[in-house]
């Protein structure tokens, strides 16, 4: 045998271990443990790396007990959405995850890839099948129930990072394909991803932080440049055509303040619509610090978002080369603490009735977009934009509405008949009308506004957070306390 020099034999193992990497087989997406607890917690994996889940609302309106907000907002049919994921991973670690970090994360796919069009199958039929055992719950409205064995829209935000998936494209066919609407929603950290997207129904991109600092506090992500990431992704969103979301999370004590930075990151996509949710408290886990004063009442995200059109206003006055477009509160849906700005180029016509007002559209033609996604589909150089595909918003809809986005369709449904104490209060916070939205007296006025004077003194006039070692940041805020207060009648 030939004898081999040192640098020789060093040139030799980097050629064995290479062939060695070549052909192993990637690994799958989900260890034992982790399909346990997310099976635990009421997933139905799909392949690899995909799963679904029934949401909540989804059983609400089979029960004729309202939709969720993208029912009050775009008009999406509640108990026919099915709610999943292609990729279960994700490169954030989010403090407000309501998955509470059951799932992988990685900042690439490195895993085996499952066949797309076996994923929209088996996530379709395990959907219908939840759906099937649905027939028993009290109240199903067995029409509705008939319908929701047709899945009509997807929301690809159940849990991880979808547009990972490096073959979302294809997925995304295979929805519209089935005439299924796409509404995708992505962290904001894979910004060529979203570049090479095919037009969807919906795309939206997370905005949890308007500041570095924030970012890192509240997404714990595992990119080193998740800033830079998440500012490329908004400014790719200006061209992308259809409508396009910016989605603010807004946690009180986390990333509430500097509402200026969302607006400044707002405007490097010129979103067509900017989401602001208030988060919603998941219970406690060692993933997260949070608690239930970190999150903010409906009226608290309706200041937090005027506040953010005002910034928005100003950027707009600035003008420039490539000025803001106009944008102003269209819908609002309180169950969900959401509240909608929408484009006024893009959404608002006048109203006929009376011209001095605006008209809302944030509504989806679904068909129409189906016709459009299959002529590009068919013809790559055929484009279509937002205004091709709306609908007129519905009067309960819209922000300011007696209905607050409940569609008056349904009946509100209250837990063991718990009703708020006082249905409505005046700037400072002071109940004004009792559970039966009866005025209150003026001696019941004064005692209660005695008492939040009382308690001021104890916690101080402004909203205070207290941050433990645990990193539990805890509000106290004098202005809510008659707030949450329920009676049982």
């Amino acid at each position: 045998r030939g004898v081999l020099d040192v640098e020789d034999m060093g040139n030799v193992i980097k050629s064995q271990t290479s062939t060695k990497k070549s052909t192993t087989t990637p690994k799958e997406m989900v260890t034992p443990k982790q399909a346990k607890a997310l099976k635990k917690e009421g997933y139905r994996l799909i392949g690899t790396h995909s799963a679904v889940k029934l949401c909540r609302w989804t059983k609400h309106q089979l029960r004729g007990r309202g939709g969720c907000y993208k029912h009050t907002h775009y008009g999406i049919t509640s108990y026919q959405c099915m709610e999943a994921t292609p990729s279960l991973a994700c490169a954030n670690k989010c403090v407000f995850c309501w998955r509470h970090h059951k799932n992988p994360v990685g900042r690439e796919w490195r895993w085996k890839t499952d066949d797309p069009g076996m994923i929209v199958k088996e996530a379709v039929n395990t959907h219908v099948s939840m759906i099937k055992e649905t027939k028993g719950i009290p109240g199903i409205q067995m029409d509705r129930w008939a319908e929701a064995h047709t899945v009509r829209h997807c929301a690809l935000s159940l849990v991880g990072e979808p547009i990972m998936y490096p073959r979302i494209n294809e997925l995304l066919q295979e929805l519209h394909d089935r005439k299924i609407s796409t509404f995708l929603v992505t962290n904001g950290q894979h910004p060529q991803a979203i570049r090479d997207l095919i037009p969807i129904t919906q795309l939206y991109v997370s905005v949890d932080a308007s500041t570095p600092e924030s970012l890192e506090a509240v997404d714990r992500p595992l990119f080193r440049d998740a800033w830079d990431r998440l500012k490329t992704s908004l400014a790719c969103l200006k061209h992308k055509g259809q409508r396009t979301v910016a989605r603010l999370t807004v946690v009180k004590g986390w990333n509430s303040d500097e509402i200026g930075g969302y607006a400044r990151l707002v405007a490097l996509g010129h979103c067509s619509l900017v989401e602001v949710k208030g988060v919603t408290f998941c219970g406690k886990s060692d993933a997260s610090n949070l608690n239930m004063s970190n999150t903010p009442w409906h009226h608290e995200v309706v200041e937090f978002t005027k506040v953010l059109k005002q910034e928005l206003d100003a950027i707009r006055e600035e003008g420039g080369e490539d000025p803001l477009p106009e944008y102003d509160l269209a819908c609002e849906h309180k169950h969900s603490c959401s509240v909608l700005l929408a484009r006024v180029d893009q959404f608002a016509v006048p109203d006929p009735d009376d011209p001095t007002k605006r008209k809302w559209r944030t509504w989806i033609d679904y068909d129409k977009f189906q016709e459009l996604a299959a002529r590009h589909a068919a013809d790559p150089t055929f484009k279509f934009g937002v205004e091709d595909y709306i609908a007129d918003t519905p009067s309960w809809a819209v922000f300011g509405a007696e209905e607050e986005g409940f569609d008056p369709t349904d009946n509100r449904h209250r837990k063991k008949k718990r009703h708020p104490k006082y249905t409505r209060f005046d700037e400072e916070g002071i109940p004004t009308h009792d559970t039966f939205d009866e005025p209150l007296k003026e001696e019941e006025i004064v005692e209660l506004r005695e008492q939040m004077k009382q308690k001021k003194r104890e916690v101080g006039d402004a909203s205070t957070v207290t941050e433990f070692k645990s990193g539990e940041k805890r509000i106290e805020d004098a202005s809510l306390m008659f707030r949450g207060l329920v009676v049982i009648r």
